[in-house]
């Protein structure tokens, strides 16, 4: 049997990013059912939005997210292509005007600098954008980083670390004696350990169940359409405002089907990452093409620009969704060394980094992010029946 001091689950930007701040007095281990970055981390777009967060809290949390970004790529020693070029959020039409001035009075309070601007103004920072918008709104202080590049970066410094990384290992069971973790179960053996990191994103409720909780994290689906290289056309990241009404209101303003809202952004080779949706499908990756033609349809009218771009392939994950926008990250209650750090949804690569040190806190019971900790413990959410192993 092998040993280790801590077993992360998970092999995404989060669990690597975990496992980068555990491994300097431990030895740990790092288990992934498929490749590294090959599920919900290598699906997604590559912004790092931070007007688009909800006041309070989940403002908070992503700023200090933010501000580790600024020397990651120069702790972790690999280009993971981060770029400071701001975000732009699209206002459609004058429908939603008034939804977006209180939004930018909100995040200017909440301390974003984010400003309303007119049309002209908008096709002067984004030409490729339609003729017949409102307006947007822009911040300086969004980001974007290459999510491959970033979750590969973090496992290539874990594994200077002394990591041990266990690909294509499947988790089957967890055992617990007198309420403790003692070992985890993998289809290849058995490793000794009193402490599990569940960092499995939207799979996290079925690593939960083998210790006996019930964790309320639903898998949202979610497709983006990947084009062609083409010349720079696309400055920074793009939102649109039906997208930030999603997020933020309790119903949608339009009758938007498949929960489609317009996320827009290039990568350095030039592709450009076309989304999105937000559905509940369960784990089905099998994507109706009604959907892929409600994600270009709406991301046409917006910006006409893409009309003659050929689209090359699509990308499906499933975002780890929680009712109120924020991720579990505590110990489990009567499970003494069951850590659960997922719930990210569409935000795990803007957190990707606070949620590694907050892990490391609550692991070495450091008192440094104490605040957060205390607003993302488990026993704000609904249900944790534990049944002994």
């Amino acid at each position: 049997m092998e040993t280790a001091d801590v077993v992360i689950i998970g092999g995404g930007v989060i669990g690597t990013s975990i496992a980068y701040r555990l491994a300097a007095n431990r030895k740990v281990m790092l288990i992934e059912k498929g490749e590294i970055g090959a599920q919900t981390s290598g699906a997604c777009d590559k912004a790092i939005f931070l007007q688009s967060k909800k006041p309070g809290f989940p403002i908070k949390l992503a700023k200090a997210s933010r501000m580790v970004y600024e020397n990651l790529e120069e702790e972790l020693g690999m280009n993971i292509e981060f770029q400071k070029n701001g975000g732009m959020i699209v206002i459609e039409n004058e429908s939603h005007l008034d939804f977006m001035k209180q939004f930018v009075k909100q995040q200017n309070k909440a301390g974003i600098h984010v400003k309303l601007v007119n049309q002209k103004e908008a096709l002067a920072f984004q030409p490729c954008l339609s003729t017949t918008i409102a307006g947007a709104t822009y911040s300086p202080e969004d980001a974007e980083v290459n999510p491959l590049l970033l979750t590969q970066a973090f496992a290539k410094a874990v594994k200077r670390k002394g990591v041990i990384i266990r690909r294509h290992t499947e988790v089957t069971d967890i055992v617990i004696e007198n309420g403790k973790v003692v070992a985890v179960q993998t289809a290849k053996g058995k490793i000794a350990t009193e402490l599990v990191i569940n960092a499995a994103g939207p799979f996290a409720p079925k690593i939960a169940e083998m210790v006996g909780i019930g964790l309320p994290i639903m898998p949202r689906r979610g497709v983006i359409l990947i084009s062609e290289k083409v010349k720079p056309m696309i400055h920074g990241n793009i939102l649109c405002s039906q997208y930030i009404a999603t997020k933020h209101l309790s119903h949608q303003t339009d009758d938007t089907s498949y929960g489609v809202g317009l996320s827009l952004g290039q990568t350095e080779s030039g592709n450009l990452l076309i989304g999105g949706n937000r559905e509940f499908k369960g784990y089905d990756k099998s994507v109706e093409p009604e959907v892929l033609s409600a994600i270009a349809r709406h991301a046409r009218r917006i910006a006409p620009s893409l009309d003659f771009i050929r689209i090359i392939r699509t990308m499906v994950g499933f975002r780890p969704f929680t009712n109120d926008g924020l991720p579990i990250i505590s110990e489990a209650p009567h499970v003494k060394g069951f850590i659960i750090a997922a719930g990210h949804e569409g935000d795990g690569i803007a957190l990707a980094p606070i949620t590694g040190l907050l892990v490391a806190s609550l692991v070495d019971r450091d008192l440094r992010y104490k605040e957060f900790l205390d607003q993302l413990k488990l026993d704000r959410f609904r249900a944790y029946n534990v049944s002994p192993n």
